[in-house]
């Protein structure tokens, strides 16, 4: 840890940083520059983060204030003034999410054939086809619940939207609860209802009903004999199971001890969301069958779970949503396709291997713009292939299903080549995927290892060994982002290929120190948590100082996707009363004042929030004029400098490098995805005066130019 001390009033409490963040995702929902579909996007984006800030963090702090733990935050507050502060800073976002769903999105959609009805807006030929689907299609897979002395209080699962039905019995006069679980896991949200039983001369494009409007207008079938006399929406969040509570908060849950976090086990609720026109009654009856408190009850006026809006992307209207994009392949890598072998548009005296390229020089890659299927797959593919390859080495993080990378190491293991692959189980929400993953691979005799106890595995790297003339040799890739097809495509990351001897040698003591009982306390190259990345940050700093201190004009520049590290805050507070100028690309929280007098008047920040997420790491430091700048996956953030195996390379090719400068003043130059972070710690969203500059559209354009993967 850094010696920094930093006072509470100059840190941004984190969790409100990460709530500001998610803002400026909603302001693009709402933005009516967005395509109007993306705005969808965009709102489903913003539920689907609330609801995993709610299971981790919320649920972190619920636990704290249960333990009666009262640690204060970095900024000076305990647990239970931050849950208060968070719902006070939710409560108007919520409500802005809702009215752009009521007031936009469906009435600008009608405008353009997408008709988003509610039941009760369809007409009779409608709303038989719809009764009709539900008996055929609904109706057998409910399940009523019954809420009596007799039946307990049923379980109600994670994120399940249910209906709570009033029941009247005619004959005994009681009047009953019962519980209908919508099973939107299982079918679409958004029933779609032929076009052609419209009324009117327009046949619609697109027709659809929320399925559980469909559920709760025909509770009769589920109840007969008795009446309906109400039906009422409501939604549950529990916490995340203790494990990934523990790894991804656990800045918070270090404050507690093991036997009282036992308790929590039951996955209570956290949130309990209530369509707003539910009687207060009803909502009581579900509060205390729940044990839910008061501060946890969100009344919503709209569709509750939002974040299944994503499947209004599936509407076919093209001119709503952004101009597709499939990246390139890398210029310099035109040649080493071997796809281009078998489909006969390459000869194969024109072919060279992707060896043979990155022997040559390094190749630096960003994605999506460059394709990842022929760079960092082929890669894999190659050597997987490759007679002379003796040995493969990668760690794995999150990887996407039917991945051909999953593919091509099974096929070198097959063939006999030592491949080993560090799996990490307790990537947040896809450990089931990674621990079939990691007994498949085992099964086909690749060497499967889980990481070094009591640290998490992000970093991500590939080493290739070949034999080449009697000696080996050693290639990398060393990334931002993780091995995965899908996120490639939705995500920007950079990637390294090298062949350098410096690079392959630490990459394969690195994985000695992951694999074996190696307590390697430093590298050649490489910055690596928790060995060296904390230090060798801060003394990059350090010397940007003395620079300035020595009238050289000290400069950073870094781009991540948070920056919450205490300690890295305060250097970076004397950094700028140094003298050194700070200029921050951080997409997520940002937990440090910009702009303060006397304080960080030379900080600046600006973050980007686009059709990709920006998930790069880059950081640049002047060094007096010999500029030095690095990549790779860690965000500088008390985890990942002190609690996760992270790697960090420099970039020392001159053109890539200076490849990086002119893509950092992209970013800094974008005036339409682009906020300014305020010194107060509000963001202020860009305006473009007279020519728009969106960073991501500008990058696609350059791509497709072939300049920045130009073999000159």
């Amino acid at each position: 840890m850094s010696d920094k001390v930093l006072s509470p009033d100059l840190y941004i409490n984190r969790e409100l940083s990460w709530i500001a963040f998610n803002e400026r995702v909603l302001v693009q929902a709402l933005d009516e520059r967005t395509p109007l579909l993306e705005q969808a996007k965009f709102s489903a984006i913003f539920s689907n983060n609330l609801d995993e800030f709610f299971m981790v963090r919320v649920a972190s702090l619920k636990a704290q204030v249960e333990a009666g733990i009262e640690k204060l935050s970095e900024d000076g507050h305990t647990p239970i003034e931050q849950l208060h502060t968070i719902r006070e800073h939710l409560t108007p976002l919520l409500h802005k999410q809702q009215e752009h769903y009521r007031s936009r999105l469906k009435i600008q959609l009608l405008e353009h054939g997408a008709h988003l009805l509610d039941y009760e807006q369809l007409n009779e030929r409608q709303r038989l086809w719809v009764d009709n689907y539900f008996q055929t299609a609904i109706f057998p897979v409910l399940t009523p619940l019954a809420v009596d002395p007799a039946h307990p209080f049923p379980f109600v699962s994670n994120l399940s939207l249910n209906v709570a039905a009033l029941i009247h019995d005619p004959q005994s006069g009681q009047r009953q609860l019962a519980r209908v679980k919508v099973p939107q896991k299982i079918l679409p949200r958004f029933v779609t209802i032929p076009a052609d039983l419209a009324s009117g001369d327009c046949e619609p494009l697109h027709t659809a009903v929320p399925l559980e409007q469909v559920v709760a207008f025909n509770l009769s079938l589920l109840f007969p004999g008795m009446s309906i006399e109400g039906h009422y929406f409501f939604r549950v969040t529990r916490d995340a199971d203790l494990e990934l509570r523990d790894l991804e908060a656990d800045d918070l849950m270090i404050a507690i001890e093991q036997g009282l976090r036992k308790r929590r086990m039951g996955g209570e609720v956290v949130r309990l969301e209530v369509a707003d026109e539910m009687p207060q009654d009803v909502v009581e009856m579900l509060m205390e069958g729940m044990s839910v408190e008061e501060e946890d009850l969100y009344r919503i006026d709209g569709p509750l779970g939002l974040d299944d809006l994503f499947a209004l992307m599936a509407i076919p209207l093209p001119q709503l949503k952004d101009e597709s994009h499939s990246g390139l392949t890398p210029a310099i890598l035109g040649r080493a396709q071997r796809s281009m072998l078998e489909d006969g548009s390459l000869k194969e005296e024109e072919f060279e291997s992707i060896f043979s390229v990155v022997r040559r020089r390094d190749v630096l890659l960003h994605h999506p713009y460059d394709l990842f299927s022929t760079s960092v797959e082929e890669f894999i593919n190659q050597a997987a292939d490759d007679p002379l390859v003796m040995g493969i080495k990668m760690t794995l993080y999150r990887t996407s299903k039917d991945s051909p990378i999953i593919a091509a190491l099974i096929r070198a293991a097959e063939k006999g080549k030592q491949v080993m692959a560090l799996v990490e189980l307790k990537a947040r929400f896809d450990e089931d995927n990674n621990i079939q993953w990691a007994k498949h691979l085992e099964r086909s005799g690749v060497h499967v290892v889980y990481g070094v106890l009591g640290l998490k595995t992000h970093t991500k790297i590939v080493l290739v060994v070949r034999k080449e003339k009697e000696r080996l040799r050693s290639y990398v890739h060393i990334g931002t982002g993780n091995y995965n097809s899908k996120t490639s495509r939705l995500y920007t990351d950079l990637g390294l290929l090298s062949a350098r001897p410096e690079l392959g040698q630490d990459l394969v003591e690195l994985f000695n120190y992951l694999t074996g009982f190696s307590k390697q306390q430093g590298f050649r190259k490489l910055l690596v948590a928790p060995v060296s990345l904390r230090k060798g940050m801060e003394n990059l700093i350090r010397r940007e100082i003395e620079h300035a201190q020595q009238g050289r004009g000290g400069h950073i520049r870094a781009k991540m996707n948070s920056l919450v590290d205490p300690g890295i805050i305060a250097l970076l507070y004397e950094a700028s009363q140094a003298g050194v100028t700070i200029e921050l690309i951080i997409r997520g929280m940002c937990c440090l004042y910009p702009g303060r007098k006397g304080l960080s008047e030379s900080i600046h920040v600006v973050s980007i929030i686009g059709r990709f997420l920006e998930h790069s790491r880059i950081f640049w430091f002047g060094n007096g004029g010999s500029p030095e700048v690095f990549i790779g996956s860690a965000d500088w953030m008390p985890r990942n400098l002190d609690r996760r195996v992270e790697a960090v390379t420099p970039i020392e090719e001159p053109a890539l490098r200076e490849q990086l400068e002119r893509l950092l003043q992209v970013y800094l130059d974008d005036n339409r995805g682009a906020f300014d972070m305020q010194s107060n710690g509000d963001f202020t969203q860009r305006n473009p005066e007279d020519i728009e500059r969106n960073s991501q559209l500008q990058l696609i354009e350059t791509w497709k130019k072939g300049v920045p993967a130009s073999d000159d």
